[in-house]
């Protein structure tokens, strides 16, 4: 079973130095249809302007994954980490107890797009920490890249939840497949392009969950950039 989520029905806010989209229910958007699926609690995008970003702030008990399209974002945190993200940078962090962090745009003339994912822990109280790796695009290409995963299998991010995120960029008319495990889920969410998942056609900015399915195949139907979520 599939089940799309259309980008122009996501929640939507332009804050001016902020346009934001929200998958899920998210501060002050709220869809008791859209809250979660599975583990994966948000998916959003940003696009924010030169210079500007978000101040100092804090969460807990989340594990917070950032994926930078295009741009640069820096980040300075509560646990002493700095570092400017930037296309094919992926970082995590578990916020557990508590942590305060900042993100701002790096540069003062040219916007940063991003998609911060939160996915719930797998139990609270964890204590704080911090990972960020790159991958480079040929690792992307036409193939599935692990970027986060519970084990740090293949180089990727780890954090502490019993899920995988993939990271591909497919040219038109490549497809790639990946097998589900009995009672795992998948979750498909569009950043460039436009793609075919199993039977179903997504732009970008959509997303599809997918349950009671052994293997999700994904064509692209122009040049496409993605993420795959494996939930349990």
């Amino acid at each position: 079973m599939l089940a799309v989520r259309k980008s122009s029905d996501r929640g939507h806010f332009n804050h001016g130095w902020l346009d934001t989209w929200h998958t899920f229910s998210f501060d002050q958007y709220h869809d008791p249809k859209h809250v979660r699926f599975r583990t994966l609690r948000v998916i959003n995008e940003d696009y924010v302007a030169p210079g500007m970003g978000f101040g100092s702030h804090p969460h807990r008990d989340m594990e917070i994954v950032t994926y930078v399209v295009d741009g640069a974002l820096e980040h300075k945190d509560s646990m002493d980490n700095g570092s400017v993200i930037r296309p094919g940078d992926v970082q995590r962090m578990t916020a557990g107890t508590g942590i305060t962090h900042s993100e701002f745009n790096h540069s003062q003339t040219e916007p940063v797009h991003l998609l911060q994912i939160w996915v719930l822990p797998s139990e609270k109280n964890l204590t704080p920490g911090y990972e960020q790796k790159h991958f480079p695009a040929v690792l992307k290409k036409d193939r599935l890249c692990l970027i986060v995963s519970p084990d740090g299998a293949e180089g990727s991010v780890q954090f502490n939840q019993d899920a995988r995120i993939y990271a591909c960029e497919l040219d038109e008319n490549i497809d790639v497949s990946h097998e589900l495990a009995p009672d795992r889920h998948g979750w498909v969410q569009v950043i460039k392009g436009a793609v075919q998942v199993n039977d179903t056609l997504l732009d970008r900015g959509d997303g599809v969950a997918i349950s009671d399915a052994d293997k999700i195949v994904v064509t692209a139907q122009k040049p496409a950039e993605f993420l795959l979520f494996d939930l349990g």
